[in-house]
């Protein structure tokens, strides 16, 4: 149509119902449009994609600007499509069409412009959800367009076409489940997490009243892996589906990488490349043999060594010298530079390796060792190979010599208490009277040698209880010979150390930062431990009271045992832990927060609000009151970061008393948490009895000890 065509059809179209081209210049907002918030941008963008697709498929409705005589002006008001008038705006704005692009119109002077701009916003019914899903399905489907296309064609982005597109895949069935609001739209959504209509329906019929989307999700993927799982970090999504795996993506939650379909394939791929990484391990180091597990095989029942310290060639100790001297000038060069230049970062890296790996070389294990030794390789909880050195099997260990038979030729058993309880040659288990070993060659009975024996061991007991220095020594090596040697019996004092097995208790405990940091602290003293046992005494005597109560502490710290099980009646035991918690200001901030996987996902909502009320604020609480289960445990997670709060039975108590006493430096030693009882409340010679003569002597001001409970 031509401009001049365009200004006659203008000039006669003043009868209304008239259909007119109007050039897009000539078009103005109505004020008395009844839409007074402004349309968003999204749907903007919209209207321009449709338009440009599929031109303008409604006519606009319009009505003539009169100026003050009543004369029309030649611009109309725009009464209905405002939306399309902007639309075609931007596409002006764009270049894509002319300012004077002609706009099909519909004269309207006898309807009310108020009234029929808000007759078209108010009569009208949208499209059920459920339909429109299934529409874009079938434009996907039979028309063949991909997301890109259909998002073009409908100005929304591609994201929001696949969502639409994966909620159309949904079972049928669910569907019309959704249509008869039996379903939710975040419901319905997430059953779209996977399109198989099979598995979709299965769940469905297995819901019970709890029908939270994190729950339906859950049980969608229970046979899948989570990409944030180690083993898939470990193989990674590109050789897991190079090997011809498929990942299962949820569009409508951030899903951090999506899951793993097929948990068989991957664990398979994860033993292959762990036996890839044991082979190369045990052929460059020497090792006997090397074994996979994705697990750590705790209950492997092996024996376990430790690299001992060896001397530095002397080529090493001059490269370590070298590299801390350099170290220690650069250190002194920058150390009031707030931020360091990148090649000096870099060589300040480059430095710290080269004597971390000398420093590697200061223990190795025995040559022998490792060839009859092993190694485990495992995965560890960061999705990174593990690899722990230094078992040997049963059949590999060497022999014993054989213990010395008695000169008379006669055998004996021992039961697990020491005594004897089975004699050879049917001799009597005291191995015959005294005046029998009175015979010239013989060695005394054994008998008089269980007397002589049980003496001693009274004026053991006796003399140790008065040097508590050599008493603690004694312990020491004790505990240290139990927990650093198989079959240890080297001992003297009966004190069985005993360790609960905390991984059966809590998944993923000894891969936390607190239980990392046991393990380096166990692995460090077992390196320093002699070979033999029979050196470990002279091996502690050898250090000097720092060291002895250290190691002392750590042995006496993995019989710590404070897991409550729901069949134990223990409170007394649980009362200590406490006390214990106490005294060594135990403080579980350092070790443990709230997340969803520790605490918020496995509790009620009720106790994820009281979390946040204690923690933050009461209005917290009211923001979070409207949430579902799962988003609110994500939320909560959020707002608890950094606030330091614990639940109850992490918490622990402030002392309650503090006594003190001088140690032997003249300073001031407190003892937390200490119940005293009164002096008159305990009967003489009971431990309360010399409890409150301590109390009495500290109220005098003299100096006293305190036994722990």
């Amino acid at each position: 149509m031509t401009t001049n065509e365009t200004n006659a059809t203008i000039e006669t179209a003043s009868e209304s119902g008239t259909e007119v081209f109007i050039p897009l210049n000539k078009l103005k907002k109505s004020p008395r449009n009844a839409r007074k918030t402004p349309h968003s941008e999204a749907i903007i963008e919209a209207y321009a994609a449709s338009i440009a697709a599929k031109g303008i498929l409604q006519n606009l409705v319009v009505e003539p600007e009169l100026d003050r005589e009543g004369g029309e002006t030649g611009f109309y008001f725009v009464s209905i499509g405002e939306g399309r008038r902007l639309a075609q705006l931007l596409r002006v704005k764009r270049k894509q069409i002319k300012k004077t692009e002609p706009i099909r119109c519909v004269i309207d002077t006898i309807n009310d412009a108020h009234e029929i701009s808000l007759d078209e916003n108010i009569t009208r019914e949208a499209m059920h959800p459920a339909d429109q899903f299934e529409a874009f399905r079938d434009l996907h489907e039979k028309k063949g367009w991909g997301a890109e296309e259909i998002a073009a064609r409908f100005g929304i982005t591609a994201h929001v076409v696949r969502q639409l597109l994966r909620l159309g895949a949904v079972s049928p069935k669910l569907m019309q489940v959704y249509r008869g609001e039996g379903l939710t739209l975040d419901q319905l959504m997430a059953f779209a997490i996977t399109e198989d209509h099979t598995r979709q329906e299965r769940v469905f019929e297995n819901l019970t009243y709890n029908r939270d989307p994190y729950i339906i999700r859950r049980e969608l993927t229970r046979t899948h892996i989570a990409a944030n799982d180690r083993r898939a970090i470990f193989i990674g999504a590109q050789a897991y589906m190079g090997a011809g795996g498929a990942i299962l993506r949820d569009l409508f939650t951030e899903d951090r990488g999506g899951f793993y379909e097929d948990a068989a394939l991957l664990d398979r791929l994860v033993i292959e490349k762990l036996q890839g990484i044991a082979e190369a391990v045990r052929q460059s180091e020497g090792w006997k043999w090397a074994d996979v597990h994705i697990d750590y095989p705790h209950a492997n029942g092996l024996r376990r060594t430790y690299p001992q310290p060896v001397d530095l060639s002397e080529e090493d100790k001059a490269a370590y010298a070298t590299a801390s001297d350099a170290f220690n000038r650069l250190a002194e060069e920058w150390d009031s530079a707030e931020e360091l230049p990148d090649d000096v970062n870099q060589r300040f890296g480059e430095l710290e390796a080269e004597i971390e790996r000398i420093d590697a070389r200061r223990h190795a294990y025995d040559p022998d060792v490792v060839s009859r030794g092993g190694v485990f390789v495992v995965l560890s909880h960061d999705g990174t190979a593990r690899i722990e050195r230094g078992f040997i099997r049963a059949e590999d260990e060497q022999a014993e010599p054989e213990a010395e038979t008695q000169a008379d030729g006669e055998g004996y058993t021992v039961n697990d208490d020491g005594e004897i309880i089975e004699a050879g040659n049917g001799s009597d288990a005291d191995g015959g009277s005294d005046e029998e070993a009175d015979e010239e060659g013989k060695s005394l009975s054994d008998l008089l040698v269980r007397d002589l024996t049980a003496h001693r061991t009274l004026g053991l007991r006796l003399a140790l209880g008065e040097q508590p220095d050599i008493a603690l020594f004694a312990v020491t090596h004790t505990l240290a010979a139990q927990t650093f040697y198989q079959g240890a019996e080297a001992l003297c004092l009966e004190i069985r150390p005993t360790s609960a097995y905390l991984a059966g208790h809590a998944d993923g405990i000894e891969d936390t930062a607190a239980g990392k940091a046991l393990a380096d602290r166990h692995t460090a003293w077992a390196a320093d431990m002699p070979r033999d046992l029979a050196d470990l005494w002279g091996f502690i005597a050898s250090l000097d009271h720092a060291c002895v109560m250290a190691l002392f502490a750590h042995c006496a710290s993995l019989t710590v045992n404070a897991v409550k099980q729901p069949w134990e009646r223990k409170p007394r035991a649980h009362e200590t832990v406490d006390r214990l918690a106490t005294a060594i200001s135990l403080d579980m901030t350092a070790h443990w927060a709230p997340t969803v996987r520790t605490y918020l996902g496995r509790v009620t909502k009720a106790h994820i609000l009281d979390a946040v009320r204690e923690a933050v604020s009461e209005e917290a609480v009211e923001r979070l009151s409207a949430l579902k289960k799962q988003a609110m445990a994500e939320a909560a997670e959020q707002l608890l970061a950094g606030t330091g709060w614990l639940p109850a039975v992490l918490r622990t108590q402030e002392p309650a008393v503090f006594a003190e006493r001088p140690d032997e430096g003249g300073s001031a030693v407190r003892w937390a948490d200490v119940a005293v009882l009164e002096p008159e409340a305990a009967p003489p010679g009971t431990a309360n009895s010399t409890l409150a003569q301590s109390s009495a002597l500290a109220e005098e001001g003299e100096p006293f000890n305190v036994a722990a409970e």
